[in-house]
């Protein structure tokens, strides 16, 4: 799984979480290195097991011939309380980093593929991940 060497705080914000104020993604919205790319199109907090998962899915699909590009990387670490403990007593302990996606942001980036191949893998990977996502394709010209 994907997680940062260090970090300077072990414990973020929650930062703030309103569906209806989820601007759109201004970085990472076009495919920079594959032909096919899953993207974003509503917001949502994509942890890191859930990116393995996907990626895992894509992989699998890709064989030895097929690249793979993982454009999201991490890096909010995430707490939780153990089931059952009463409000208060601080924060909960870390359980694991998550990485805050717009809509528009391009996940995954794969190549080297036939065109139904890459679409199928990827519509597979976007179903292990908790938001709204869709496939897209590099424009020539």
């Amino acid at each position: 799984m994907l997680l940062p060497k260090k970090v300077k705080y072990r414990k973020w914000h929650t930062m703030r979480r309103n569906p209806k104020r989820a601007f759109v993604e201004t970085r990472g919205t076009d495919l920079s290195f594959g032909s096919f790319g899953l993207k974003a199109i509503s917001a949502g907090r994509v942890r890191s097991n859930q990116i393995e998962a996907a990626r895992k899915v894509l992989a699998r699909s890709a064989g030895k011939l097929g690249k793979i590009w993982i454009r999201i990387f991490p890096d909010m670490p995430y707490t939780g309380k153990p089931a059952e403990v009463p409000m208060g007593a601080g924060k909960g302990d870390l359980e694991g980093y998550q990485f805050q996606v717009r809509p528009g942001r391009v996940i995954f980036e794969i190549d080297g593929m036939e065109s139904m191949t890459a679409r199928e893998a990827l519509r597979k990977a976007g179903t292990k991940l908790p938001l709204k996502t869709a496939v897209v394709t590099r424009r020539e010209g």
